[in-house]
């Protein structure tokens, strides 16, 4: 069981995302690395898709990370930072869109098709008729009906 437990950790361990952060971009105050590191979560690679700067190896990604921990020697404050490199390369960069404006359609949209969604399948389900009986012809009179209990062999 011990043996099963750390080869679980060491495929986690193996499987976590690794970071792109260099040696050498690395600051010397824990403080700041960390604001930078936190920064890094928020902001997305411009070149990659789904990567933030912190994970990705693209070239624009460290410049982005350099220029964040530039922004944060230089004593701006992380919503200073984000916002200057949001005008820079547009609300594409950013994790999470501002909800204002048009950008409120990404947020409502997809719930809102679903619950229209919902609502349509519990009307139509509501609404279908059961399927009629099926008519198997007029009903008998009762003349047809003794003729046909001749004809089967009853009384």
């Amino acid at each position: 069981m011990k043996h099963l437990l750390q080869a679980l950790a060491l495929i986690l361990t193996l499987a976590a995302p690794a970071l792109a952060v260099q040696p050498d971009e690395v600051l010397s105050d824990p403080a700041l690395e960390a604001r930078a590191r936190e920064i890094g979560q928020v902001l997305r690679c411009p070149v990659c898709q789904g990567e933030n700067i912190d994970e990705s190896n693209a070239d624009v990604s460290r410049d982005l990370r350099l220029l964040v921990r530039e922004r944060l020697v230089a004593g701006d404050s992380d919503s200073e930072v984000i916002d200057y490199v949001t005008d820079r390369y547009g609300e594409y960069v950013l994790f999470e869109p501002e909800r204002t404006g048009a950008n409120l359609i990404l947020y409502y949209a997809g719930p809102v098709a679903f619950g229209l969604a919902l609502i349509g399948a519990f009307v139509y389900l509501r609404g279908r008729k059961r399927a009629p009986e099926p008519q198997i012809g007029p009903a008998l009179s009762a003349e047809e009906e003794k003729r046909l209990r001749e004809l089967m062999g009853g009384n």
